[in-house]
């Protein structure tokens, strides 16, 4: 039986107007995200009064000289460091190579373990964003200066704790924890000296600074963003270039010696107490 012609008409105008629907479809449909990084997962969630707690215990002690670590956030000279570094020294310095050390002064965050440090003039600035999501699982790179060496440690994001600091300084401070999972070839032992340590992200952004360990339980701790923004709001610029390259777990040791180098990273001391 032969269909009539103006049914085989109907049923050819038909699949072009399906077939054009469908190409329009692909063209003004964006491409699908990305997947996550590996071993990335959810987005850090806000502070809540659910975290897990750790008390911190601070003696009322005369301060003792220590040395840590310290990098720019401002070209003009203007560094963060863990405050506990320079709490109570009255001559802070940079360490900038050739047996030499600027003096700075210091600005003291009242409530998070950060300290600005201020210099006449300084090197350029690592990228501390105005905002930044952390997702669990991402990874971070801590360059600085570990038993008073040039060092670095890589970590994965576990999640927030708040340091429940007793003593001097008392505070509730939310902070982010982190698992070590690689260190320095040679490096044994404490991690003492990388207080103040940037935390970089992949891209060599500053998620965090670098304030503590818990060596038994392969733990380093950074500074939340919740305090660490509001620390240095209005000194760093967001506009600040980030690194030329990706870090990598095959390359951050190249690339923490690259910042050492040109003192975006530097090693803080005391010179008197």
């Amino acid at each position: 039986m032969r269909l009539p012609d103006w049914l085989v008409y109907v049923a050819v105008v038909g699949v072009l107007i399906v077939a054009a629907v469908q190409a329009r479809e692909d063209v003004y449909t964006p491409p699908a995200p990305p997947p996550p990084a590996e071993a990335e997962g959810a987005l850090l969630g806000p502070v809540t009064p659910f975290d897990d707690t750790v008390t911190v215990t601070a003696p009322d002690i005369p301060f003792q000289p220590a040395a840590g670590t310290a990098f720019s956030i401002a070209g003009e000279g203007r560094w963060v460091t863990a405050r506990h570094v320079v709490e109570g020294c009255r001559r802070p310095a940079i360490v900038v190579g050739g047996g030499r050390a600027v003096a700075a002064d210091v600005r003291l965050a009242p409530r998070a373990d950060v300290a600005l440090l201020l210099t006449d003039g300084g090197p350029p600035a690592l990228h501390v964003p105005s905002d930044l999501p952390l997702r669990l699982g991402q990874r971070a790179f801590h360059p600085g200066y570990p038993q008073g060496r040039p060092g670095e440690v890589t970590t994965r994001l576990l999640g927030r704790e708040t340091f429940k600091v007793r003593g001097r300084g008392a505070r509730d401070e939310p902070v982010l924890a982190w698992a070590e999972i690689a260190r320095t070839d040679g490096l044994r032992g404490t991690l003492s000296g990388l207080s103040g340590a940037p935390a970089l992200d992949r891209y060599g952004r500053v998620v965090g600074v670098t304030i503590a360990e818990a060596p038994r339980r392969g733990r380093v701790y950074t500074t939340s963003p919740d305090t660490f923004l509001p620390a240095v709001r209005g000194i760093q610029r967001a506009d600040e270039p980030m690194l030329g390259e990706p870090v990598t777990p095959d390359n951050y040791g190249r690339v923490a010696d690259a910042l050492r180098r040109d003192l975006r990273v530097a090693q803080v001391v005391c010179l008197s107490a």
